[in-house]
């Protein structure tokens, strides 16, 4: 097994907290709980990694996806310390380090200003989170390994009073969507590039 994505979010904030309780199917996450983010390949032996996390801790989860290629949990609890304890039961079971995991890589990241009215409104049609209106700065962020999405945009709602529109933290690649004025994205932007820059992990060239 391939630990790709391996990342802990200290503390839900208050949108992706409420964004992952529209996508997820799982048991949904609080705003203020802790996370742990968990991406492996191949896709099935995600199972057996959920089970030794739920075996040895009180997390709750509330995804389990799995792909023929990737394997993607997350799991939360308000102690940072059973969240931590689960991440340590996962990496025991598969007889790896936090090192080994895969070091965050922005495949691209765009800024568009002065949204038209139009284009807010084809976003708009396909975010399951925040809307974004006509005029407001657009920020579009694309990452591989995909759950590390998940803290890019929990980091960029701590820094900045932005609108999380969109995230998807599974697949080949993973994805993020923010809206707000152009001043609000600068600063998530900042906070974004900042948090996956200091991930350590193997080198990722893909």
């Amino acid at each position: 097994m391939e630990l790709r994505t391996f990342t802990y979010l200290d503390v839900l904030q208050p949108q992706l907290a409420g964004f992952l309780q529209t996508v997820a199917s799982g048991f949904q996450p609080l705003e203020g709980q802790a996370s742990l983010f968990v991406e492996i390949a191949p896709g099935i032996a995600i199972n057996n990694l959920t089970d030794v996390a739920l075996k040895r801790t009180r997390c709750m989860p509330s995804m389990q996806i799995v792909e023929r290629a990737y394997g993607l949990v997350e799991l939360h609890h308000f102690d940072q310390g059973e969240v931590r304890q689960a991440g340590a039961a996962i990496l025991e079971r598969l007889g790896v380090k936090l090192e080994d995991r895969l070091k965050p890589r922005i495949m691209s990241s765009e800024v568009i200003t002065g949204i038209e009215g139009y284009q807010s409104m084809l976003i708009n049609r396909m975010r399951h989170g925040d809307m974004l209106l006509e005029g407001q700065t657009l920020y579009v962020l694309e990452v591989h390994p995909a759950a590390y999405a998940a803290i890019a945009a929990n980091e960029a709602e701590k820094a900045s009073p932005i609108r999380l529109l969109e995230v998807i933290t599974f697949g080949a690649f993973g994805r993020l969507w923010l809206g707000g004025w152009e001043a609000e994205i600068a600063e998530a932007v900042k906070a974004i590039q900042a948090t996956l820059g200091a991930i350590d992990g193997r080198a990722n060239t893909k």
